[in-house]
C-alpha cells in the first residue's frame, strides 16, 4: 500500500492528466455567412457542422470527416474510433440531391473546409494540420475539395494548405449521382471535371486511398482508386498510397480508422 503522503501527489497527477484530455463538442455551427443562410432555407437547415476538440490544448491536428450516403442521404457524425486522440474532429452536413444538384455537395464541402481553416485557431487547433477524410460519398467530397483547387480558391484558400487527404472508398471517377442526374447509367464510367482523377497533379497534398476488398467493394471501386494512385505517380506526385482491406466490403470504415490515425501521425512527423 502507498503511504498517505504519496497518494496525494498521485491523485493530483491523475486529476491533471484527466483535465489535459478533456474534450468538448459544439454542435450545429453554421459554416455559411448570414446572408447565404437567409437566402436559402435549405442552407440554413443542412449547412452546419459539429466540432469535437481537446479542450485547453493547442497546436493539435484536425480531421474533417464527411459522411457518406451517395450525395442523396446521410447525416454528420463524429466517429468514436478516432476520438480521444488529442485531435479535433469536424463533421459537416451538406445539402443533398435531389433538393439541389449533386455538384452543390462539393460547393458545401469546400465552404465547410474553409470555415475550419478560418476558425480552428479559436479552438486551439493549428490550421496547417488540417486533414480531410470521409467514407464513400464523403471520401469523394474529400478528394474533390483537395484535388480541384477552384473550390477552395473561392474562399481565398489554397488547397495545398491541406495537410493530407484520406478518402475511404470514395469515387475517383465522376460520382454516380452526378452521372445519374445527367442520364448516365451507374456502370458507365465518366472522368470529367467532377472526377478527382481529372485533377491529378504533382503538388497535391499527401493522398492515402483506402478501399475494401476489390472482390467485395462496389462496382470497380478498388480499381478506380488504384488508377488514381497510378496516375498521381505518373503526374509526379511522390506521396500517394493505396491500401486495400482484404475481406471487407464497402462498409470498411471500422478497420480503416486506425490507418487514418497512423497517416495523420506519419505526415506530421515528416514535417
Amino acid at each position: 500500500m502507498y503511504p498517505a503522503a504519496k497518494l496525494l501527489p498521485l491523485i493530483l497527477l491523475t486529476t491533471l492528466s484527466l483535465k489535459a484530455t478533456e474534450y468538448e463538442i459544439k454542435s450545429d455551427i453554421p459554416y455559411y455567412d448570414e446572408a447565404s443562410r437567409a437566402a436559402e432555407p435549405y442552407i440554413q437547415e443542412r449547412a452546419v457542422l459539429d466540432i469535437y476538440y481537446p479542450k485547453g490544448s493547442t497546436d493539435f491536428a484536425t480531421v474533417i470527416w464527411f459522411h457518406g450516403g451517395g450525395l442523396t442521404n446521410g447525416n454528420k457524425y463524429l466517429p468514436g474510433e478516432i476520438r480521444n486522440q488529442n485531435i479535433a474532429i469536424v463533421a459537416p452536413n451538406y445539402r443533398l440531391s435531389p433538393k439541389v444538384p449533386a455538384t452543390e455537395c462539393i460547393v458545401d464541402a469546400a465552404a465547410a473546409v474553409a470555415w475550419v481553416f478560418q476558425n480552428i485557431e479559436q479552438f486551439g487547433g493549428n490550421p496547417s494540420k488540417i486533414f480531410i477524410s470521409g467514407h464513400s460519398a464523403g471520401g469523394y467530397l474529400a478528394s474533390m475539395v483537395g484535388m480541384d483547387k477552384s473550390y477552395l480558391q473561392v474562399h481565398g484558400i489554397d488547397a495545398n494548405q491541406i495537410a493530407g487527404l484520406i478518402p475511404f472508398s470514395g469515387h475517383t471517377i465522376t460520382h454516380f449521382t452526378i452521372r445519374k442526374e445527367q442520364g448516365i447509367p451507374g456502370h458507365q464510367p465518366v472522368i470529367d471535371k467532377y472526377a478527382p482523377l481529372y485533377h491529378v497533379r504533382a503538388d497535391a497534398p499527401p493522398l492515402l486511398l483506402i478501399t475494401g476488398d476489390r472482390e467485395l467493394e462496389l462496382l470497380g471501386r478498388y480499381e478506380e482508386n488504384a488508377y488514381m494512385m497510378r496516375m498521381m505517380r505518373v503526374a509526379g506526385h511522390t506521396d500517394t498510397q493505396i491500401m486495400e482491406l482484404d475481406g471487407y466490403d464497402h462498409g470498411m470504415e471500422r478497420p480503416a480508422y486506425p490507418l487514418l490515425l497512423k497517416e495523420v501521425d506519419r505526415v506530421l512527423k515528416q514535417r
